[in-house]
């Protein structure tokens, strides 16, 4: 799957980095219209990133893909078995309370210091921080959707508008490209989720 599949901005876009971007991009989608079907095709996607950043060495990515597939396990069964609290009914678009905010924002920020160190320590990343920050953002905003809570979406905003820059000075085009929609798909389910949530 490392073979050449086309050329993007002068750069080989290989069949591992096509089929992942395929199924990524499905995914979101998916998680766009609270579709749990995107769960499953999150651990399919996941799993050829890990091979696919790991060989760019982009560890803290790689790491997080692992997690990513971990988590996506977990999100499946929330939005298929999940509630809040004592209640019974399925878990619904809410937002985050005051306390729930600040314990977001606070666990990114350890995220990010543990992240950026670690990789700076010990591989030979030669993006640890901006690798971190991404990486740290992402297992925030994964918990987030799982839990269905609209700030995931500000949140994807922000890890994506920094993965864009990361993937285009590593040279991964189309997954650049990839990041860009996940950028403006961010922006819809945003949109769609408030609408849904205020009609509740």
């Amino acid at each position: 799957m490392q073979e050449t599949a086309f050329t993007l901005l002068a750069t080989a876009v290989t069949w591992l980095e096509l089929i992942a971007f395929v199924l990524a991009l499905a995914n979101i989608a998916c998680n766009v219209f609270e579709i749990h079907w995107g769960w499953p095709l999150t651990i399919v996607a996941s799993a050829l990133y890990v091979w696919l950043f790991y060989a760019s060495k982009l560890y803290g990515e790689a790491g997080v893909n692992v997690f990513f597939i971990v988590a996506a396990v977990w999100g499946w069964w929330q939005w298929l078995h999940g509630h809040r609290g004592d209640s019974a009914s399925p878990l619904r678009i809410a937002r985050l309370g005051r306390v729930g905010l600040i314990a977001s924002i606070a666990g990114f920020a350890a995220a990010w210091l543990v992240c950026g160190l670690l990789l700076r320590g010990v591989t030979d990343s030669d993006v640890p921080w901006v690798d971190g920050f991404v990486t740290a953002g992402s297992i925030v905003g994964t918990v987030l959707l799982a839990r269905k809570f609209i700030e995931n979406w500000p949140l994807w905003l922000i890890v994506n508008a920094a993965s864009v820059a990361l993937f285009a000075y590593k040279g991964l085009h189309l997954t650049m490209v990839l990041y860009v929609i996940f950028f403006l798909l961010a922006i819809w389910g945003w949109i769609g989720w408030q609408q849904r949530m205020n009609k509740a």
